[in-house]
């Protein structure tokens, strides 16, 4: 069950540095874009405040710069909390809360029972924390409100997910702050950690039998303990083995006891799975929830959906990030019954075209919207710098890294591609996605190259023609006989 038409409160805190007139013209037009309904509020003082986080809406925090207000976080997890600025600053939970257990923790969130922090961290119940946020894990019907997964069920009875913490997006982070919340709650997800670290985990949604079902839960795998640092962004090799052997154990037991339509026809045409990876020029303001409404969309058309998260090199060095990459789609490799197709957007879409170099069992690498030529992009100092500071340093700096990770240095890939591109996006990218493609077909690589009106979003919004063109393309796809 899932509740089609929630609520959501938009609750400012005290001080918020913010003209509240704005925030609602923004927070206004994703509540018709989504059709729900919504207010936007702002609490004078701290008592008023602690009296809105009450409210049985779905929730999306600003808290401002009060601590008082941010250490609050620990009494709605649930809820979506927005930070406009980089939160250099976590939000507290108070160590040895009896409703906040195990796990290790996430930039952002403060430390907290039992678990030990990554930059200033702590994962909840047991989950992996999302990019700057803390994972809340509860049954079905389960609160997500501290004190476990017995209590009464959130807004509507619905699941609750893990909360999430948002922050360094602006303004414009309140659109994707109300996106997420209101996407978590219509088609929750399972989150499933690979590794120790907090932004080490996958969130998988199994196909939906009909439009409008929630889709069969995942039961959730163990989190390893934590366990001390590794250099090059690395972590204890045993711990992070143990936690990917459990993980596709807890896929398989789902899909085993989800309908048969869920499954495939029962033929050897089994469903696809799909492993979203997320752009944001490799920057860890940006993560996985930029790519919910396409993983939703995915699952609706019967595609089993791996939304990846992925520790950004900006935080952990371009090592981790490719590391991490390899072992999600290893994971989906190892769970998937049918095709394995990687799609990645922007930033991500480099990541998927050296993930399918990597790992020949991808049959399918859709790039949208790509940063499909690295060395060049440097050169043309694409968004401030980001492909050195992500990798390491220019191609003259850092050449090993460039040619294991861009796209035209490996080809051919060996795999089928879909190159994706709006003619409306940054000039570089579609001068990049144009010589990309040309490039991969010389080199004697099967390669699609689909362009249409759109920009840089569009290629993932579910309702826009170029989204709707390439989803037909890759169901289109099964694995060559």
């Amino acid at each position: 069950m899932f509740t089609p038409n929630p609520h959501v409160l938009v609750l400012a805190g005290p001080g918020l540095v913010a003209d509240l007139r704005l925030l609602t013209e923004v927070a206004d037009r994703e509540f018709a874009a989504l059709g729900v309904g919504g207010t936007v509020s702002a609490a004078s003082d701290l008592p008023a405040f602690r009296t809105a986080l009450e409210s049985p809406d779905v929730l999306v925090v600003l808290p401002g710069p009060d601590p008082e207000a941010r250490s609050l976080f620990a009494e709605r997890p649930d809820a979506v909390w927005l930070d406009l600025t980089k939160a250099d600053a976590p939000l507290p939970a108070p160590a040895g809360d009896p409703g906040f257990t195990g796990g290790a923790g996430s930039s952002g969130v403060m430390g907290a029972s039992g678990g030990a922090g990554g930059p200033g961290g702590a994962a909840f119940a047991g989950g992996a924390g999302e990019p700057g946020g803390a994972a809340f894990t509860v049954g079905a019907g389960g609160t997500g409100r501290p004190g476990g997964p017995e209590e009464p069920g959130g807004p509507g009875g619905a699941k609750v997910t893990a909360g999430t913490h948002i922050h360094g997006r602006g303004i414009w982070g309140l659109t994707w702050a109300i996106r997420h919340a209101v996407h978590r709650l219509r088609r929750p997800a399972q989150r499933i950690p690979y590794g120790d670290h907090p932004d080490q985990w996958v969130e998988v949604r199994l196909p939906y039998e009909v439009a409008g079902e929630a889709p069969a839960e995942v039961p959730p795998a163990g989190v390893p303990a934590a366990s001390p640092s590794y250099e090059n962004g690395g972590q204890d090799p045993t711990a992070a083995r143990e936690a990917g052997e459990r993980a596709p154990a807890a896929v398989r037991e789902a899909e085993e006891h989800a309908p048969a339509a869920t499954r495939g026809n029962g033929g050897g045409d089994q469903a696809p799975t799909v492993v979203l990876l997320h752009g944001g020029f490799w920057r860890s303001i940006w993560g996985a929830d930029l790519m919910d409404a396409l993983a939703i969309d995915l699952a609706e058309r019967g595609f089993a959906a791996w939304n990846l998260e992925y520790r950004r090199p900006d935080l952990h060095g371009w090592d981790a990030t490719t590391a991490d990459v390899a072992r999600g789609v290893a994971l989906a490799a190892e769970s998937a019954r049918g095709p394995l197709v990687v799609i990645g957007h922007s930033a991500g879409g480099q990541l998927a075209l050296r993930a399918a170099a990597d790992d020949h069992r991808i049959t399918l690498a859709v790039s949208l919207a790509g940063v499909l030529d690295l060395a060049e992009g440097d050169r043309r100092h694409m968004s401030s710098g980001a492909i050195a500071v992500a990798l390491g340093g220019s191609a003259a700096e850092a050449p090993a890294a460039y040619r294991s990770s861009g796209p035209l240095e490996r080809l051919p890939l060996g795999v089928p591609q879909l190159i994706v591109q709006g003619g409306g996006d940054d000039l570089d990218l579609v001068d990049f996605g144009r010589r990309y493609a040309r490039a991969a077909q010389e080199s004697g690589d099967q390669v699609t190259y689909l362009e249409m009106s759109g920009d840089h979003f569009d290629v993932i919004d579910p309702a826009s023609p170029i989204w709707r063109a390439t989803a037909g393309a890759v169901a289109e796809h099964r694995r060559p006989s």
